[in-house]
């Protein structure tokens, strides 16, 4: 069974989707009921194995109670994909920086460690447990005006790699996921005419990525033929990274 947050839109959308396809049964986890009903519904239609949780990831309490109720409607937890995520930023000085800065780092950043914790002792039952946490290429550099997610981002990678030499010896691989420029619902804002022009500026592919293109690494790092790949950030990003002019 696998649990997916942030599965309303964007890439935790396209992973739900995606793995429910695949034959997982899926617990689809978002703090945006509608949108979330929607999605169920479509991968119910498709013939998946869904549920849905109204979740507020920063909750502790909640993932607790997400969690009992995910066990109970599909079984033991295998696969835990941590993907919800919320964007603010602003000038270091700026009047509403720490409450920005306090939100982006429980969305972004601890709620990873509470469902973590609240799906380990599924995740290392039989020595088979996956851990993916989707981070950014913002966790891989930085950007002006934008330290509270890109902070967060970095600390993904971190926990990532730390928690992969801790959890290895009981089988649990935790691997993260760095996405570039992905059409999503945190860059529907941006002009197209801007898109474009970072796109062909910025990476090696000259595009926006998409949700399913993330979504397919993102399952990559889950199945077998991954069981000896673990503490990895997997930069998925059009060459953006790469590109040096």
């Amino acid at each position: 069974m696998a649990v997916v947050t942030g599965a309303a839109s964007g890439m935790g959308r396209a992973t739900a989707q995606l793995f429910a396809a695949e034959g997982a049964r899926v617990a689809a986890c978002d703090w945006d009921r509608d949108r979330l009903a929607a999605v169920v519904s479509e991968i119910e239609a498709a013939g998946g194995r869904v549920s849905a949780h109204t979740l507020d990831v920063s909750d502790a309490r909640a993932v607790v109670e997400m969690v009992d109720q995910a066990r109970a409607a599909h079984g033991p937890i295998d696969i835990l994909v941590n993907n919800a995520g919320i964007a603010r930023g602003g000038a270091i000085e700026g009047e509403d920086y720490l409450e920005n800065w306090e939100a982006v780092l429980a969305v972004n950043l601890s709620a990873h460690v509470h469902l973590i914790r609240a799906c380990l002792d599924d995740l290392a039952r039989d020595g088979e447990g996956r851990i993916v946490n989707i981070s950014s290429t913002e966790g891989l550099g930085g950007m002006a005006y934008n330290s509270p997610y890109s902070t967060a981002k970095h600390g993904v990678i971190g926990l990532t790699r730390s928690l992969a030499v801790e959890l290895g010896p009981r089988g649990v691989t935790v691997n993260a996921i760095c996405p570039g420029p992905i059409n999503t619902g945190m860059t529907a804002l941006i002009d197209d005419d801007h898109k474009a022009v970072f796109a062909r500026r910025r990476t090696a592919l000259r595009r926006y990525g998409e949700p399913e293109e993330v979504a397919h690494m993102t399952l990559s790092l889950v199945l077998p033929a991954a069981s000896f790949v673990t503490g990895v950030a997997l930069p998925v990003d059009g060459g953006q990274l790469a590109r040096t002019q």
